[in-house]
């Protein structure tokens, strides 16, 4: 209830009204936001995968390299794309733009809001791995039907992410302090969790660490998936991904909630 005992929109609505209002901000630049995903992941295959992929003869995991490389970006697109939403888009719309200000005066709860940030990156994280699926398909990289659930991993790796980064930005005084979290953390994911070479090629000593980190346990499932290679080990990925989510964002939402309401 509010103050006025003025009964507030039923759960779902709020939430969506979050939602919406980034979906109409984002779609109203379709072309130049809805774009490059499709581009990059082009220009990446084309570089990297075709060029490098020629000097590499062994499959890994069972795959060639092109493969192997084009199914680990399904998911990759998707963690750094939720890692800027949820960090330097959140930043902007606390402190410059003053976004969250004006939707605390409608009838939504803090919670509502970061709730609602982070369906919304995971829709953006949903989009962007549907865009690199198109890509992989057209130039037939990854096997259908079985392949198209994969934008689903991207979505639950682009959940996962939003709560880390609406976690770090709880930290973060000034916008530059972001740097640190994407070149010390972010980037260094998509050489350590089994994007572009095996975990198992890594030093044993290294190895326990590439398993800690979240990225990880999406690549090895967005695999699984293209690949229709389950299995019971899969379970404990997917474990994984929902206990770090639950957990990061329950902290994420008790830190921010503090800042909001300051």
């Amino acid at each position: 209830m509010t103050a006025n005992n003025i009964p507030y929109p039923p759960l779902w609505s709020r939430i969506y009204s979050v939602w919406f209002r980034h979906m109409r901000v984002y779609t109203r630049h379709l072309l130049s936001n809805g774009f490059p995903p499709f581009v990059e992941p082009l220009v990446f295959l084309a570089g990297i995968g075709l060029g490098l992929g020629k000097y590499i003869t062994e499959p890994m995991d069972n795959m060639p390299y092109i493969q192997f490389l084009g199914t680990g970006l399904l998911v990759t697109t998707a963690m750094f794309t939720s890692a800027f939403e949820c960090s330097f888009g959140t930043f902007i719309r606390l402190e410059f733009h003053k976004v969250y200000d004006g939707m605390l005066a409608a009838p939504i709860t803090v919670n509502n809001l970061i709730v609602g940030e982070i369906i919304w990156a995971g829709t953006k994280g949903l989009f962007f791995s549907f865009a690199v699926l198109c890509i992989l398909t057209i130039f037939g990289i990854v096997p259908m039907p079985h392949s198209l659930a994969a934008p689903l991993v991207g979505f639950l790796t682009a959940v996962m992410f939003a709560t880390l980064s609406l976690l770090v930005t709880s930290f973060v005084k000034t916008i530059n302090h972001f740097n640190f979290y994407f070149t010390g953390f972010i980037s260094p994911m998509f050489f350590f969790s089994g994007v572009v070479f095996p975990i198992k090629n890594l030093p044993p000593y290294i190895q326990p660490l590439a398993e800690i980190i979240p990225l990880t346990h999406s690549v090895r499932l967005v695999r699984a998936v293209c690949t229709n290679s389950y299995r019971p080990g899969l379970l404990t990925d997917v474990a994984y991904i929902i206990i770090f989510t639950v957990v990061v964002g329950l902290f994420a939402a008790k830190r921010l909630k503090k800042r909001l309401v300051s």
